[in-house]
């Protein structure tokens, strides 16, 4: 339960599970009320840890010991159990409740039972209990009132799922918090605390499948001696509801399986995967199934033998089907042979197999067709596909927004891919309700995000790393909650329920990501990231060995303007889009702003609607994320009162670090675009300190999240 290694500084370990006392001697004295004598029935590996979590919080919070009985009585205060063990009165009193939920929902619920008021937490199955009791313990964090509490939730995707872009040498891709947390040297036998409290924190947001290892993937995690190791962990997170996935690398029957081909369609290799599944659930019985990258990036696919993606998933899903798993089948796919608008290709290639995918498998697609920017119009596929359930993956890790050095609050994006109108089956036809499987009755549903976590003591690096883990949890339960709800909840639970420091330190959260589109990215630019690593700009780059790898791809800049032509007149890309959409992106006098240097080239002397010329425009928006970071820094010295001294120095520094960098992408971009443009910076913007020649120079082989290399 936490068990500290270190210090007891604010560390950040304990995450979003602090537990801290309840100083408010009313809540106090209401809660303590409300679980003065507990029924907990614990009969089972997934209650026992349920329990435990009661055991661990509750003394913590109200400063006195936890009181179970044995057997429901008169005498209970809190009863916890799944609804058909509960006696027939009490289950009368909450019936219509229990049939609304899905087996993972629950409710927390005051009632009147035998001329007494008590709480009652039930659900369906125990893994209800399990996420609420995490939900019944954060509302005591938060300082909710429960004495009328009446909850009834259930989660509305079905996999809400972490994928670990971790490799078996424990480093980690786009990685930013240190190592990978799996120690495969140490597994089996030794299963370090971290396991235990990372299913524990997992659980508490609703997580309930994880996949372990990297979709760039390698053949041995599929060795009996690695499945050995993936037996170990599965056990722990069973636990905790939570479900192993592996990535399958579609070339393993020759690398592990010394077969001379991975054709889907040879009888030999259908085979050989039936083999390895059923080995695989032998070991672990709830084993999730395969998470498949093919034929992108230079992964193996099923076209390297002249088949399509339907056959290369349809066969790993028949062998996966006897056993209840799924394969997700990754839409990332952009190649070198096909010059088409690299946003439109996956499109392209996916829409003609749509409902061709047997109904264990689901497409995942990234939120955006390009790259995980930091801001991107939605993917196109979603609305479009109406008879294959879409995963859609979204970054929790910063590759394209600072690393874990810049404080950006990612649910503001999550949320407003999520809000976006398809308009697929008319105004309402939102990402979300795509996703949750409600727009076209889809009966598998899921979101995954890129995990951020790694060996650091505070697990992402930057504390408030933290808040996008959470956040892509919550929003996996409810992609219709607010960015704003999330980010109240988890300042309240990680640091303070004091008011004048939410509010202010809520808005820096809830305008941090507009700061990184401003300083980045402004007005539509995109991908003009340094070469390999992503770490500062590089929008000069162009000799890289694909044309859609150069940042010059994307923004177009010359001398009669910038933006990348995606209507009629350009790559047309704009035809994938609904019809109300379509329109609304072609025309430059309707397109949003944010979206206009994605969809168009754009003169440099063209007037934006604040009545700037575009140059001006962009310039100003480069130093208004430099303001903004700087009032962040503001906010965050302010806040000093309500934190103790590890806390506030921690995220000072990293604000420094931001600052110096956004003030880096501003004068390198600008001096390179300047050079088209041939224009003089507006009035307000800074002056660089450096030249372009400076810029270009210089070289990051510290930078994290990819193997360092020199020249």
């Amino acid at each position: 339960m936490f068990t500290m290694l270190h210090s007891q500084q604010a560390d950040g370990y304990k995450l979003w599970l602090k537990y801290d006392k309840i100083e408010n001697s009313e809540l106090l004295n209401e809660y303590a009320e409300i679980v003065s004598s507990i029924y907990f029935k614990d009969d089972n590996d997934i209650l026992k840890n349920a329990k435990k979590e009661f055991s661990l919080a509750l003394p913590q919070m109200l400063n006195k010991q936890v009181k179970y009985s044995s057997n429901i009585s008169s005498d209970n205060s809190l009863i916890v159990d799944v609804y058909e063990n509960l006696p027939n009165d009490l289950k009368d009193l909450v019936g219509n409740d229990i049939e609304v939920l899905t087996d993972e929902g629950f409710i927390i619920k005051s009632l009147t039972y035998k001329k007494k008021s008590i709480t009652i937490i039930s659900a369906k199955k125990n893994i209800g209990i399990l996420y609420a009791t995490f939900r019944f313990l954060h509302l005591m964090q938060t300082h909710k009132k429960l004495k009328s509490i009446d909850l009834v939730d259930s989660p509305k995707v079905d996999l809400r799922m972490l994928n670990h872009w971790d490799n078996l040498d424990r480093s980690v891709e786009r990685g930013y918090a240190g190592f990978s947390l799996w120690n495969w040297q140490k597994l089996p036998e030794y299963i370090d605390q971290r396991y235990i409290d990372y299913a524990r924190a997992n659980a508490s947001i609703g997580i309930n499948s994880t996949v372990l290892t990297n979709v760039n993937a390698n053949a041995l995690v599929l060795t009996p001696m690695y499945l050995e190791k993936v037996e170990a962990l599965a056990n722990v997170f069973r636990g905790y509801g939570i479900k192993v996935y592996l990535t399958a690398r579609f070339s393993a029957p020759i690398e592990i399986g010394n077969l001379e081909t991975s054709d889907p369609l040879n009888p030999e290799v259908e085979k050989w995967w039936s083999n390895k599944v059923a080995e695989i659930y032998k070991r672990i019985p709830d084993f999730g199934g395969f998470l498949v990258k093919a034929n992108s990036e230079g992964q193996p696919g099923p076209q390297n033998y002249g088949r399509n993606h339907v056959d290369g998933a349809n066969m790993m899903a028949t062998a996966l089907k006897p056993f209840g798993g799924n394969v997700i089948w990754r839409a990332f796919v952009y190649s070198e042979h096909d010059d088409t608008d690299r946003a439109k290709q996956a499109y392209d290639e996916f829409l003609p197999y749509d409902g061709k995918f047997k109904d264990n498998v689901l497409v995942q697609v990234k939120n955006g067709a390009i790259d995980f920017q930091p801001r991107e119009p939605f993917h196109p596929m979603f609305g479009a596909m109406k008879k294959t359930p879409l995963v859609i993956e979204f970054q929790i890790t910063q590759e394209y927004l600072g690393f874990s050095s810049h404080l950006v609050f990612l649910p503001k994006l999550f949320e407003e891919v999520l809000d976006s109108d398809t308009y697929q089956k008319g105004k309402g036809s939102t990402v979300a309700k795509v996703i949750d499987g409600s727009l076209y009755g889809n009966t598998l549903s899921g979101i995954a995000g890129v995990a951020n976590i790694g060996t650091d003591l505070n697990w992402t690096g930057h504390p408030f790393a933290q808040a996008n883990w959470y956040g892509f949890g919550r929003l996996a339960w409810d992609p219709d909650l607010s960015s704003e709800k999330i980010a109240d909840e988890w300042l309240r639970a990680t640091y303070s329920n004091n008011q004048d420091f939410i509010e202010p330190v809520k808005n820096l959260m809830l305008t941090s990501r507009e700061a990184v589109v401003n300083y980045m990215n402004p007005l539509g630019l995109h991908h003009i990231f340094d070469t390999g690593h992503h770490y500062g700009p590089g929008p000069w780059v162009d000799n890289l060995g694909r044309p859609d790898w150069n940042p010059v791809y994307y923004h177009q800049a010359d001398a009669n303007g910038i933006g990348f032509d995606r209507t009629p007149s350009g790559s047309n890309a704009t035809e994938q889009y609904a019809s109300y959409l379509e329109k609304t992106f072609n025309d430059i006098n309707t397109i949003p702003e944010e979206y206009l240097l994605w969809f168009h080239h754009v003169p440099w002397d063209y007037k934006l609607q604040n009545g700037n010329t575009l140059w001006d425009g962009i310039a100003l928006k480069y130093q208004e994320g430099v303001n903004d970071v700087t009032h962040m820094i503001q906010t965050w010295d302010n806040a000093k009162p309500y934190l103790n001294d590890s806390e506030y120095n921690e995220v000072k520094m990293l604000l420094q670090i931001q600052l110096k960098e956004a003030k880096w992408w501003r004068d390198a971009c600008l001096l390179y675009f300047q050079t088209f443009s041939k224009k003089e910076l507006p009035e307000g913007v800074e002056k660089p300190t450096q030249s372009l020649e400076y810029y270009k120079s210089l070289k990051f082989p510290f930078a994290p999240g990819i193997r360092p290399q020199w020249d």
